[in-house]
C-alpha cells in the first residue's frame, strides 16, 4: 500500500473515531435532544406537530402574520417569554428590539425569529447547542432545552 493510500486511510479512520467518540459522549457534547426531553404540560409542546430545521430547532407558527418576513439586518421588535422544558419561566420581555444577524443573541433565538412577519406568533424549541450549551447562564442550567413564545410587533428594514 502506498504512503498516500495509508495517509487517506488513517485520516478516514481518525475522522470516524472522532465522530464515534462525540456520539458516545451524547448529551455531554451536544446537550439533550429536544425529542428526548419531557416538556411540562403547561407549555403545550408537541414536537410531532412542529417543523424541525436543519440545525435541530423546532418551531410552530400559531399565527403567520403579514408583510415581509424578517431577515438578517432587519430591526425586529417583539414580545417574548422564555421557559425551561420543565415549565419554569426564566425570562420575558415586551418591545424587545433586536437586529437580526448583529445582536448578541443565542443562535437558536436568532434562527427562531428569522422568517417571522409582523403580527406573527411562533413557538420555538431550542436545543442546548443552539442555546447556552453546557454553560449555565443566570437562571438557565447548562445543557438546557429552551422554549420561547414569540410575537413580532414591528420590522424595520435598513
Amino acid at each position: 500500500m502506498s504512503k498516500r493510500s495509508l495517509r487517506g486511510t488513517f485520516g478516514l479512520t481518525a475522522m470516524v473515531a472522532l465522530t464515534l467518540t462525540m456520539a458516545a459522549c451524547g448529551d455531554d457534547v451536544f446537550g439533550p435532544n429536544p425529542q428526548d426531553v419531557e416538556f411540562a404540560a403547561s407549555l403545550g409542546i408537541d414536537l410531532v406537530n412542529m417543523t424541525e430545521s436543519s440545525t435541530g430547532l423546532f418551531y410552530l407558527d400559531d399565527v403567520v402574520g403579514t408583510g415581509d418576513a424578517a431577515e438578517s439586518g432587519d430591526q425586529v421588535t417583539l414580545n417574548y417569554t422564555g421557559s425551561l422544558a420543565n415549565g419554569e419561566q426564566f425570562d420575558a420581555g415586551n418591545d424587545f428590539v433586536i437586529t437580526l444577524g448583529l445582536s448578541n443573541l443565542i443562535a437558536g433565538f436568532t434562527e427562531g425569529v428569522t422568517g417571522m412577519k409582523v403580527g406573527g406568533t411562533r413557538t420555538i424549541v431550542i436545543p442546548s447547542n443552539l442555546g447556552y450549551g453546557s454553560t449555565a447562564s443566570s437562571r438557565i442550567p447548562g445543557n438546557s432545552v429552551l422554549v420561547f413564545e414569540l410575537v413580532v410587533t414591528a420590522i424595520v428594514r435598513p
